[in-house]
C-alpha cells in the first residue's frame, strides 16, 4: 500500500474526534485503504458510503444539480463524513458527536484532490 495514501489517512485521523479514516471505491463500495478504524465494521462503512453518495449524485443530477461535494450522516453517537475524489474514489472519516466538522471537512478536501 502506498505510504502516501496511509500517511494522508493517519493526517485525518489525528484531529480529535475522528475515529477513523478510509479510501473506498465510489462504485463498488469497497475498501480501498484505511487507518484507525478499531471498533468500526470498515467493509460495511464502505458499502454504506458509496451507496449512500451514488443515490445522492442521481438524485441531484435528476433535479439538474451537481452532484454533492460533502455528505454529511449526522448520528446520536457520531458522524459519516465523505468527499469525492475524482469519479472512482471516496474520502471517508468516521468521527464522534462533538467532532470540528469543518476542520475534518479540509482534511478530506485535502486529501481528495491530491487523489483526483
Amino acid at each position: 500500500m502506498n505510504a502516501d495514501l496511509i500517511g494522508s489517512l493517519e493526517q485525518i485521523t489525528r484531529v480529535v474526534g475522528v475515529r477513523g479514516a478510509m479510501v473506498v471505491s465510489a462504485d463498488e463500495g469497497l475498501v480501498v485503504a484505511e487507518s484507525s478504524m478499531e471498533g468500526i465494521e470498515g467493509a460495511a462503512v464502505a458499502a454504506l458510503t458509496a451507496g449512500v453518495v451514488s443515490r445522492l449524485a442521481r438524485a441531484t443530477e435528476a433535479a439538474g444539480r451537481t452532484p454533492p461535494a460533502f455528505v454529511h450522516l449526522q448520528a446520536d453517537e457520531g458522524s459519516l463524513l465523505a468527499v469525492p475524489a475524482g469519479e472512482e474514489l471516496l474520502v471517508v472519516a468516521v468521527t464522534d458527536p462533538a467532532v470540528n466538522v469543518g476542520l475534518v471537512r479540509l482534511e478530506l478536501r485535502r486529501m481528495a484532490e491530491h487523489l483526483a
